[in-house]
């Protein structure tokens, strides 16, 4: 599950973009499904956890999905198919869990598309 968090400027739609806690490459928050929540119940709780997400209005379908390989902590590689969710956010924290592990920033819609490697994510993000 992914939360693509948004905010609207007066140039456009701006995207919350985050850094990998391993490779620090640009990618919006995402993770595992969460027991006992839903699909944006969970990108939500990620988008909290990995770029301090407070309150959000999140779509109850997701956007659509894109393909990338989780490199796993004994070596292994797993392909992982992952459900966007579109969010529009309301209010962030700068004091999250994750906040001494990664950085956060806001960015035009197009220049996160262009800094991402997922060529489906960089199509969502241009719909955006």
């Amino acid at each position: 599950m992914a939360a693509l968090c948004y905010r609207t400027t007066k140039s456009g739609k701006d995207v919350l973009m985050i850094t990998s806690r391993g490779t620090g490459r640009w990618i919006i928050p995402k993770g595992w499904p969460i027991k006992g929540k839903n699909g944006p119940e969970s990108a939500l709780q990620e988008a909290w956890e990995e770029a301090g997400v407070a309150d959000a209005r999140i779509t109850s379908a997701p956007q659509g999905s894109y393909h990338y390989v989780k490199e796993r902590d004994n070596g292994t590689r797993q392909p992982v198919e992952t459900l966007v969710y579109i969010a529009e956010v309301q209010r962030i924290k700068d004091d999250y869990p994750e906040s001494d592990q990664r950085k956060r920033v806001w960015m035009p819609a197009q220049d996160a598309a262009n800094l991402v490697r997922e060529p489906d994510l960089q199509s969502i993000l241009r719909q955006l």
